[in-house]
């Protein structure tokens, strides 16, 4: 913070004025960069473009320049900073507002506001002036007429006369030792919300051992006597001590959520030497000289009562929420990096897919989809009883009449046996002369879509059990475009993700789903509205205009044809149009629905707006020329601010618009920067050196180019082990299925995810990754296996691909 610190002592007054009116004396810009670690212009910078309204994905693909390439993850980690910093703003002028309600401030205090930079240092600040409730102690004893005496035993210990105090029949003053109580209450409100006497203690606190500490709980440990020989999953949390400075985030919320559950009893353990420390600092700070020895008595009684009554409690509650707060901003994180690995899967293109979820009493629902995710088949087959023989045959005769090689079985109950039968099933070839796969796909909160107004609206005519089955099945062909019509809270791939905050983590998944849906693109003539409105710059009110456009007048025919578009201006358009594609393929087939039930319930309400649109067409003047007109870069990722750079660049290579992603075109390209380099190209065309590379890359890459292609592909089987045949030393591939603070969980086919523990990941297997994520292919070692607790220990031998 010293960068901070010196610019924030040169700052003048006014420079950074908050919503209020209140001027600090920083620069949000200086100490966003101090935090982040950044170039002052490029906070700067950031801040000016985050005001102008743009999305994290346009920034992170369009103003490179600006940014200094900054990806997309450290964008968002920014703009979570600058957005606290305009809390602390505002903040700052409530505070203001009610000290000076009460008439009490200081140019001290006001310029100590001014300066602060976090919350909590104006909480600190506001503590003193806070208006106490009438109820406590203080403010009873004040309401009695002795704070003119507990201000006397302060500054003029000689006058204090508590004797002359006394009021029989008056509650609070009817004997000597409630005088002198109700005196120490109200000197132990002031010591408690001394500036020096709480930046002391949260010192003291800070060099002092101060632990996190909890114990099984005595309904627990009742319920557990009860039930002898019982585990449970808070039992390495019974006889738990660590210091605050080492406890890890997923510990912190594994002991909040005990708790809740009164499983746990926690504390948070301020060790005594800091309560000695802190007795003797307030006899220096409180006592007067040559007070008399009764004085000395009431204050020093008065400061253990502070210390114990609300000092002590204060800290606890500030240490339990600074543990948390910090605890919920890792779990987003990782929630986060999750949620992007599942989305960004490779689609498992051109199959016809069955999805399974499974079931027992109720059956296995079934969902046969086209490769383009129509509803080919429904049904519901009984596999886990006497009928599994019988029901062996409807499963073969389904996928052979639609050729089905491919089977998504979802990873919830009943998993492990469904997957068993059809792994038995293709063991013995009873699909044949099909080739049968099959896939265990995360179906978490396809239950709760197949009952949203989204589904019924989708699939009106079909039992929700079923729109699961068709779910898990859409999720293998295209998780993105499946998974974005999920709350991502739902999608199960975060650790602790319901213990948190739902704001944050709703900020925090939004951001990574807008993000994903836009570097892989829209073709926006063919997309769903729950797509559109993920995309940068859209909303649900815009994608619904962008989708009603499109019935009325007919396919995209270029991008500028969005300028068309009621409510979408200039700036929509300039955060939008880089990421959606205009496929000529597209342009002359019309947007379906996803499933054949959607097209059906639509065709009646599409053929009325086509009917009030047609005397609209009539009046309309016919479109120009330029506007009919196809521009093969609308299939690239070049951005239409950029089509001059790049038509120039294409003019100078002796390149045209038909070769784009082809092979003449990468010749052509790749023979000019032999003779000029990228920086010298972006001078010559006056345009910044990251625009240029993406101009060279766009031209570059197929236009069917698609950046799930780099990630590991589904794992398909066509055998199950069992957990019962687990050695320790056997080597094994598996898939991530979940990553968290403490390590990997792998899917090693056995029916129960193995865990890496994050000490058994060591960098140099990453092949250059940060960490692992779900869906990355890995070799295991199996270190330990436990069948009775279900757990299996792994160590990573290498990350395959």
């Amino acid at each position: 913070m010293a960068m901070a610190q010196k610019k924030m002592a040169s700052a003048k007054p006014g420079e950074k004025t908050s919503s209020a009116g209140v001027s600090m004396l920083w620069e949000t810009a200086y100490v966003l960069a101090d935090r982040q670690d950044i170039d002052n212009y490029i906070a700067a910078n950031i801040i000016e473009l985050l005001d102008e309204g743009c999305t994290v994905p346009f920034i992170a693909r369009y103003r490179k320049e600006k940014t200094g390439n900054m990806e997309a993850e450290k964008l968002r980690e920014v703009q979570a900073v600058y957005e606290e910093l305009k809390g602390v703003q505002q903040k700052a002028c409530t505070v203001v507002k009610q000290v000076e309600k009460q008439g009490k401030m200081t140019d001290g205090l006001l310029s100590a506001i001014r300066r602060s930079t976090t919350t909590e240092e104006l909480e600190h600040l506001y503590a003193p002036y806070k208006v106490g409730s009438k109820a406590t102690l203080a403010e009873r004893a004040r309401q009695l007429g002795l704070e003119p005496a507990a201000m006397a035993v302060l500054s003029q210990p000689h006058s204090y006369r508590p004797q002359q105090l006394v009021r029989a029949g008056q509650e609070g003053l009817q004997s000597l030792e409630e005088v002198e109580r109700g005196v120490q209450h109200i000197i132990a409100d002031i010591v408690s919300k001394d500036k020096e006497t709480m930046d002391t203690i949260r010192a003291m606190c800070k060099a002092g051992h101060v632990r996190l500490e909890s114990t099984k709980s005595k309904s627990t440990a009742k319920k557990e006597k009860e039930q002898e020989n019982t585990t449970h999953k808070f039992e390495q949390y019974y006889t738990f001590s660590c210091p605050i400075k080492f406890i890890k985030p997923h510990q912190v919320l594994a002991i909040n959520r005990g708790e809740s559950q009164k499983i746990l009893s926690v504390k948070i353990n301020i060790p005594d030497d800091v309560k000695t420390r802190f007795l003797a600092f307030c006899d220096r700070r409180w006592v007067p000289r040559n007070a008399p020895q009764h004085v000395v008595g009431v204050i020093r009684k008065a400061v253990e009562d502070a210390y114990s009554r609300l000092i002590q409690p204060l800290m606890v509650r500030h240490y339990r929420a600074d543990l948390t707060k910090t605890a919920e901003k890792q779990s987003a994180a990782v929630f986060s990096h999750n949620l992007q690995r599942l989305l960004l899967q490779p689609p498992v293109r051109g199959r016809v897919v069955l999805g399974v979820d499974p079931g027992y009493r109720h059956g296995c629902k079934l969902a046969l989809t086209s490769p383009t995710g129509q509803i080919l088949h429904t049904d519901v087959v009984y596999l886990h009883d006497n009928r599994a023989l019988r029901e062996a045959d409807r499963v073969k005769r389904i996928l052979l009449t639609h050729r089905c090689q491919t089977v998504a079985i979802g990873n919830g109950t009943a998993c492990r046996e469904t997957e068993a039968f059809f792994s038995q099933h293709i063991q013995q070839g009873t699909f044949r002369p099909l080739d049968v796969v099959y896939c265990i796909v995360n179906e978490s909160g396809a239950s709760i879509y197949s009952v949203s107004d989204e589904a019924k609206k989708e699939m009106p005519d079909l039992d929700p059990n079923l729109r699961s089955a068709v779910s898990i099945a859409r999720r293998l062909q295209d998780p993105l475009v499946e998974l974005v019509k999920i709350e991502p809270k739902n999608i199960g791939v975060g650790m602790y993700q319901h213990d948190i905050s739902e704001s944050m983590l709703k900020a925090a998944l939004d951001g990574v789903v807008e993000e994903c849906v836009s570097f892989v693109g829209v073709d926006i003539n063919v997309c769903s509205e729950t797509l559109l409105r993920r995309l940068a710059g859209l909303n649900a009110s815009k994608a619904k205009k962008v989708v009603e456009w499109r019935e009325a007048n007919g396919a995209f025919i270029n991008r500028e044809q969005l300028r068309s578009v009621k409510g979408l201006g200039p700036k929509t358009f300039e955060q939008c149009a880089g990421f959606i594609r205009i496929n000529p393929i597209s342009i002359n087939r019309p947007a379906k629905s996803s499933t054949e039930e959607e097209q059906s319930a639509n065709t009646a309400q599409g053929k009325k707006r086509k009917a009030a649109a047609e005397p609209k067409r009539k009046t309309k003047k016919a479109k120009t020329e330029a506007n009919m007109t196809l521009n093969p870069l609308d299939m690239t990722c070049i951005h239409p601010e950029s089509y001059s750079i790049a038509l120039q660049f294409l003019n100078r290579i002796g390149g045209s618009l038909d070769e784009l992603g082809q092979q003449n075109m990468r010749t052509k390209v790749q023979a000019a920067l032999m003779k000029n380099n990228v920086e010298g190209l972006a001078a010559e065309l006056k345009c910044g050196t990251p625009t240029m590379q993406l101009i060279i890359d766009g031209l570059q890459q197929p236009l069917d180019y698609d950046i799930r292609a780099e990630f590991e592909k589904p794992l398909f089987k066509k055998g199950l082990v069992s957990m019962s045949d687990l050695k320790t030393g056997t080597t094994l591939t598996g898939r991530v299925t979940n990553l968290t603070d403490f390590g990997a969980f792998v899917d090693i086919g056995v029916g129960k995810d193995g865990l890496i523990h994050k000490s058994k990941i060591r960098p140099d297997r990453l092949k250059g990754k940060k960490c692992l994520g779900p869906g990355d292919k890995v070799e295991v070692k199996v270190l330990n296996v436990d069948p009775s607790r279900g757990r299996i220990g792994l160590e990573l031998l290498a990350l395959i691909g």
